[in-house]
């Protein structure tokens, strides 16, 4: 019996500063006894829920099921240790697999040598049993291992989600640096939109905030074009309930009211390949799209603005970022009264040239970035920073807390520092 059929306890891998989020979002599917760690959250689930999370969730990477744990302070521990899982109850000869591994205060100092020591036990064990053995395929394989060393003890997991939960299949094209999805369903789910509100990407680049946006408003399942989940592979899957599942979240898809969602961009390959991509979700053809000049628009007032503006890559030089930035901010205080604006800094410097005070910010780690994202409440003259500029964790700030609910600063308030 493998270590989860013993307690009906995962692990849900989630990006630094979405564990409450997550924790939050795990709950409504079911999930149970939750306890954040290092880079995730170990929780309980019965069978549906396990399924319900993998198909649903829009903020987790993926889904280890723990197959055997141990003390571990050297590689040979981990190779015998390894040899000793009864993989062929997992998988067979015939599918490709990948081992990938973190590791966090362990003897052990090198991620990529403790996979390939799991990598050679799965392939030895393979050969013994069976006098042939499965193949390596390190981008998509039929099964993902994990491996998680912490203070020299071991977790050997199989990934439930049979990969990244982020690669949700509508991105058909990207651009340089596209945002990854589970950024993009933060920011939706941190801007508390409900749908009612019209909601606009004026920089929305290969359409990653509008695909999941879109995927919000309608009740779309985050892995609704997945063609496979690793909690297929596991000796107990039940294919009815699964189906169950399926079935009950699919029907919960609903159509997109007119208007209710829009984006553009300046480059006419950016709109066109965030039309290809949206064209692979339902109702995808109903969010409106134009090729304009962000500055130009003179239709956001009151609405609710979502944008990764670029910080770097798009524009080229990056000399030209502070000015792009001032001017975006410029037009934000001037053309858009009575709208919030959520904008994502991918390049956490960037935001004092904007030249706003945000009413909160949160730091947003992924995809390598430590990015911030930003509220700005805007009104009729909206009000700058101080000349110091809004530091990171200054007073009033709360390091960072969410404050979407504090109303628009006094005009007696000193800015904060």
């Amino acid at each position: 019996m493998f270590l989860y059929q013993q307690n009906d306890r995962y692990f849900a891998m989630i990006a630094e500063g979405l564990e409450e989020a997550g924790a939050e979002e795990l709950r409504q599917l079911g999930a149970r006894n939750l306890r954040a760690t290092f880079r995730g959250l170990y929780f309980e689930a019965d069978r549906s829920a396990l399924y319900r999370i993998n198909y649903q969730s829009r903020l987790v990477s993926r889904v280890l099921a723990p197959l055997a744990a141990f003390a571990c302070h050297e590689p040979e521990v981990l190779y015998r240790q390894a040899r000793h899982v009864p993989w062929r109850e997992l998988f067979g000869v015939e599918q490709r697999f990948a081992v990938f591994a973190n590791l966090v205060n362990s003897r052990m100092r090198h991620s990529r040598y403790a996979a390939l020591c799991v990598k050679d036990a799965i392939v030895d064990s393979f050969r013994q049993e069976c006098g042939t053995r499965p193949d390596v395929e390190r981008i998509d394989p039929d099964v993902w291992i994990g491996v998680f060393i912490e203070n020299d003890r071991a977790v050997i997991s199989l990934d439930t989600s049979g990969g990244p939960l982020h690669r949700r299949g509508y991105r058909k094209r990207a651009l340089e640096a596209p945002m990854q999805e589970t950024t993009a369903a933060a920011v939706i789910r941190f801007a508390e939109w409900d749908g009612e509100r019209p909601l606009v990407d004026p920089l929305c680049g290969s359409g990653t905030l509008l695909a999941e946006a879109l995927m919000h408003a309608c009740r779309i399942p985050a892995g609704y074009l997945r063609r496979r989940f690793g909690f297929e592979r596991l000796p107990d899957f039940d294919a009815r309930r699964w189906r169950e599942v399926k079935e009950a979240a699919d029907r919960q898809i609903r159509p997109l009211p007119e208007g209710r969602i829009a984006g553009s961009d300046i480059a006419a390959e950016a709109v066109a390949c965030a039309a290809e991509n949206l064209r692979s979700l339902p109702y995808g053809e109903s969010v409106a799209l134009e090729r304009i000049d962000v500055r130009r628009r003179r239709d956001l007032a009151g609405k609710v603005i979502v944008c990764n503006p670029p910080y770097g890559v798009r524009l080229g030089k990056k000399s030209t970022l502070p000015a792009f930035y001032k001017s975006l901010g410029d037009f934000l205080k001037r053309r858009c009264a009575g709208a919030r604006a959520f904008i994502y800094f991918g390049d956490r410097s960037l935001l004092p040239h904007l030249g706003l005070r945000p009413t909160w910010r949160k730091p947003l780690r992924a995809g390598g970035l430590d990015g911030r994202l930003a509220a700005f409440d805007l009104y009729e003259g909206s009000r700058p920073p101080s000349p110091q500029g809004d530091a990171e964790g200054g007073q009033g700030q709360g390091r960072e807390r969410d404050r979407g609910n504090q109303k628009k600063p006094s005009s007696s308030a000193p800015p904060r520092g």
